[in-house]
Parts: structure tokens; sequence; C-alpha cells
């Protein structure tokens, strides 16, 4: 028996419901810089994007996995969507959406620009990334780089003609910045550049008229570790003395062949082989990681949203075929079947029931945790008091971890668990589940991976500013406790959280005495476990917070959403309470056991 494609493949209405009743949209909109638009005018953007992706992306889905980028004589081939893609998305405003009307860009909120491209990635993950990579780099360049390189560059990168990638990685230092050796000699007014970088994605690609690189590279004679670390423009052809372009020694050498998003090249980059690698220098020397950090924070945001995005698709497509897959019968009295009943549709069965709910509440809150930083992103750039600035920018600096981490794990187990909800047949590469489930398998690693994302929450982000950042979230979380305890049918829900976020005192009483004492390795050596123990009860008090709009709708006879919607929100949330909040316990317990195992323990062991 054969079964379509689902052909929804996001769910708008709870996008709405989340960006509108949960995130308070209008909170954002009424800041100065977005004055020129109004709820009507974020939706109307919203389903253009919906639209769009309808025409433009989903078709090409599945293809793009069957015909991935590959390396062909000294060039990347993919798909003939991908400069389409570029060149529509550019003039639809998908990538100057963001940047001020000074330079040409739209000065859309942060949350809107998020929302429009989780549309988009709902429906093929492979392509936004393409855009994702050149808005990044413009954003680099307009905050950092001079008028003269912005006024060169950044036009064309806005209107999609050009691409935009970031190029940090090397073949002998990932994640460890601090050992890179790509070159740069001054050269009059710009500097010469040599070396490899890896992992470059959208880094080259046939067609496309100019790639501008954002370089991290170390000038001759600058400090060594991170303090020597520099940023460059360095474009795939540089503008000539005629007004064109000229080829500017960046040599691709290859594509790395991935086990999924195979549509989204990933190159190797020579920088430099014929001597005529030119850069220009971006903002100050030896600043280039910080700044590249500000393009890396936004993009740990966007890699959370893109595994929400892929879990959303995900359970639209395992919710569908449950629909309408007759499998056996139901259970009758003493657990017999009556087998002259018709076969029920497999949505019937409680654990198929159980594989959805978990899909659901993973998707949508995963969706609720990447909107709820973007909103404190905006305010922390628009808020007119200085004071609530920094307060949310406190906030976003405290989520950004879990915001690229839960989707990214959790949204990998969801998708296992929709794959299974077809059984067999979520195997075959004539559905769609086990596409999803190879696609997302990278984003636990794209931009840090998750055991740096770890430490970077319980080593920077849990003690910054003597734990101000973790006194405001708590602060955020028991506001909703002391707002759902409003209603009498959420109070148990109230109470359970409360008791989460006590237990979370307590293990970070344990932990941190061994920071206390200069036990760095073993307060830091179950990062991942911490980050596996708050991130779910982040993701429970997001869940609270939506039950209570939910139950604030159903009692004042909201008609936005239908009476189910809002009944489902509820009950959704009683699900991940019963079934996902309860295993920080025994996190909780790992956490605080007093044995260590992975710190002194012999490698021998390993043999």
């Amino acid at each position: 028996m054969r079964f379509a494609m689902a052909n929804e493949y996001v769910d708008l209405q709870t996008l709405k419901f989340l960006l509108y009743n949960v995130h308070d949209l209008q909170s954002v909109l009424d800041q100065p810089r977005y004055a020129d638009y109004d709820q009507e005018s974020v939706m109307l953007f919203l389903n253009a994007a919906k639209d769009f992706s309808d025409k433009e992306l989903f078709p090409f889905f599945r293809e793009m996995d069957a015909r991935p980028a590959h390396f062909k004589d000294g060039e990347i081939i993919v798909h003939p969507q991908v400069l389409n893609y570029m060149k529509k998305g550019g003039e639809m405003g998908l990538i100057a959406a963001l940047f001020d009307y000074a330079v040409g860009g739209l000065q859309m909120p942060n949350i809107v620009v998020h929302a429009a491209a989780y549309i988009q990635e709902t429906a093929n993950n492979h392509l936004p990334g393409y855009i994702g990579l050149t808005l990044g780099a413009a954003e680099l360049i307009v905050h950092f780089a001079d008028k003269e390189l912005s006024d060169t560059f950044l036009p064309k990168m806005l209107t999609g003609d050009w691409g935009g990638t970031m190029c940090l990685t090397e073949p002998q230092a990932g994640s460890s910045l601090s050992d890179i050796v790509t070159a740069a000699t001054p050269d009059g007014d710009s500097y010469k550049i040599s070396g490899q970088k890896i992992f470059i994605s959208a880094g080259d690609y046939q067609g496309v008229q100019n790639v501008v690189h954002l370089v991290l590279a170390r000038i001759k004679g600058a400090p060594a570790g991170t303090k020597g670390i520099s940023l460059f423009v360095v474009p795939k052809n540089r503008p000539s003395s005629n007004g064109g372009l000229e080829p500017n020694d960046v040599n691709t050498l290859g594509d790395f062949e991935k086990m999924g998003q195979k549509g989204y090249c990933t190159t190797h980059l020579s920088f430099g082989d014929k001597d005529d690698c030119r850069g220009w220098l971006v903002g100050e020397a030896n600043q280039g990681l910080k700044y590249m950090f500000m393009m890396m924070n936004g993009a740990r945001i966007g890699v959370g949203r893109g595994a929400a995005a892929i879990t959303m698709a995900a359970y639209q497509a395992s919710l569908a075929y449950a629909k309408e897959r007759p499998q056996g019968r139901s259970l009758t009295r003493m657990g017999k079947k009556d087998v002259t009943q018709e076969q029920t549709l497999i949505i019937n069965h409680p654990d198929v029931k159980r594989m959805l709910l978990f899909q659901k509440v993973v998707a949508e809150g995963a969706l609720s945790l990447v909107l709820l930083s973007a909103r404190y992103q905006d305010l922390s750039i628009t808020h007119p008091d200085p004071a609530e600035r920094e307060k949310y920018q406190l906030l976003l600096e405290m989520l950004t971890p879990i915001a690229k981490t839960y989707p990214s794990e959790m949204g990998a187990a969801s998708v296992s668990n929709g794959l299974q909800v077809l059984g067999g047949y979520g195997f075959c590469t004539d559905f769609v589940l086990q596409q999803y489930h190879r696609d997302i398998r990278i984003f636990p690693i794209y931009e840090g991976t998750t055991g740096i994302q770890s430490l970077d929450l319980l080593g920077r982000k849990v003690t910054m500013d003597n734990g101000k950042a973790l006194q405001l979230l708590s602060a955020e979380i028991l506001g909703t406790i002391k707002e759902a305890s409003g209603h009498e049918a959420l109070v148990p829900y109230s109470k359970k959280l409360g008791t989460k976020l006590g237990l979370a005192q307590e293990v970070l009483q344990f932990l941190l005495e061994f920071a206390k004492k200069g036990d760095y390795e073993r307060f830091l050596s179950d990062a991942t476990v911490f980050m596996e123990f708050f991130g779910n009860i982040v993701v429970g008090w997001l869940w609270l917070d939506m039950a209570t709009k939910a139950q604030n709708a159903l009692v004042s006879d909201d008609q936005h959403h239908t009476p189910d919607f809002y009944a489902g929100k509820v009950q959704a949330m009683k699900f991940y309470f019963k079934y996902e909040l309860p295993k920080t316990g025994a996190l909780a317990e790992v956490l605080m056991d007093k044995e260590v195992l992975t710190v002194a323990t012999d490698t021998k062991i390993f043999a």
C-alpha cells in the first residue's frame, strides 16, 4: 500500500499562536524601530513566505536529496533550484529583511525573520542555508566593516546575486579556533591570504557570480591563541580596475558528501595557492573572533530553528500517515482483539498516540524556545530603557546554547519516533521520514557541538555576572508559575515546575562547589548531562506558558483559534509533564553522584 508525502509540512496556526498569544509579538512591534509594521503586515509577509515555500522549496525537497551537491572539474555542482531560490528570495527581501532601511533593508524584527525562515525550513531544509549564510556574512560587514567595504559587497549580497559564508574551521583546527594557521600578510591597502578552510557551508557552487567569504586568519606577528585572530572579507572574485570582477585565487578543492542535507553543499576551500588571494580587514586587527561570535550566536539560534523546522515537518508527515494507515484492531476486555471488527487506523493505538504526542511536544516546544530567543534578541537591541536592554541581553545569553541544543538533540529523537510510527515503511526511501532522520543528524554538530554548547551553558552562562542571567531566567519562570496558578486546572503543573526549579538550584549548588575549589574539570565533566537536565526544565516552562495562554483563551472565549486547538495545547502540556519532565529526576541523580568516571579514569579501559 502506498501513502503520499504529506502536503502540509508546517502548522501555521501554532506559529501564529506562539507569535501573538504566547510571545507577545506586539511588544516588539511597539518599538520605534518597527513602527512601520503591525500584526496584519507581519502575517502578509509570513503568508508570502508560505506561498513561496509551497512553490519554490517544498516541490524540490526530495529531488535535492536524490541529486546531491557534488564536486566535478573544480566546481561544486548543485541543484538548479539553488540559484533560483537565491534570486527569488533576494527579490522577496528574505535576505534584506533584517537590515536597516539605510542599507536597503526592510528593518523587520528578528522574531519575524526567524518565523519566515522557519516556514521555509519546514518545506525544504536544504535551501535556506544559502540565504542564511549570506545574511549572516552581510551582518558582519554592516556592523564591523568600513563604508567602502559595505558599499562594495553589501548591495549584491542583499539581492541574492552574491552569496556569503563564514570560514572558521581548518583541517587541524575544528572547534579549537586558537589553533588556526590561515595567514594574512599586509600588502598595501589589503592583505594576502593563504591557508585552507573546511566544512564551509554554501562555500561555492556552479553559476553563482560571487561568494563573499568572511575568513578568520592570523596577521604575521599577531599574539598566539584567539587573541591574535583577525577577520577578513575575502571574495571568490574581487573587484577589478575596470569595474568588473576578476578571480581572487580562492580555489574549491572538494565537497564533503554528507549523510543528510545533501542539497546543501559543504566545501573545502584553499586560499592563495598562486599567492594572489586578497582580503580586506574587517574592523580592528586581532578582534576577529569577537566579531565572528556575533554572527555565530545568531547562527546558533538559526541552527535550533532549522532543527525545530525539520522536527515539525517530520511530525506532520508521520501524523498524516497515522491518520490513513489501517493496522490491527482495538483491544477489547482482557486484552483480546475482536477479529470480526474492521482494522483501525494506527492513530487510535495508545502507543502511536504516545509517539505522536512526543513529536508534538518537542516540535512545538522547540519552536517556542527559538521564538522566545528571537524576542529577547529584538528587545535587547530596541528597548528604550538601558536596564531592560541589559536584562534581555542576559536572558538571550542564557537561552542561546539551549535554543541551539534542545531542538537539535531532542528533534533527532522526535524524528526517530516519527520513523517508528511508520514501522518498516519509515526505513524505506519511498517515504520521507528517513530523509528527515538523516537531515537532522547534523544539527547537534553545526555551529559548535552539543558538548561545546553545554560547556558554554554551565561554564559561562550560569556563572556570568555572579549568576545574574540565571536569576533573571528563574524570575521569568516563576512569573509563569504564578500566572498558571490562577487557573485551578493548572495548579498541579505549576507546583511540579516549581519543584523542578528547586531541584535545579540543588544541582547547581552541588556542582558550583567544585568551581569554587578550582576543580573546573570536575565541575564541567557532566555539562552535557546538565544541558539535558536544564533544557528539559526550560521547555517545561514554555509548555506551561503555552497551556496558560491557551487556558486564558478558553476562559475568555477567544475566537482566534478553535476550542479544540486551545484544549490541544493544554493536553500536550500535560503529556510533557507526565512523560518528559520526570526525566530530570534521573538526570539530577547522575549530576549529584559523587563518583567520577570520566575525569581521572585511565584511558586503557578502552583497549
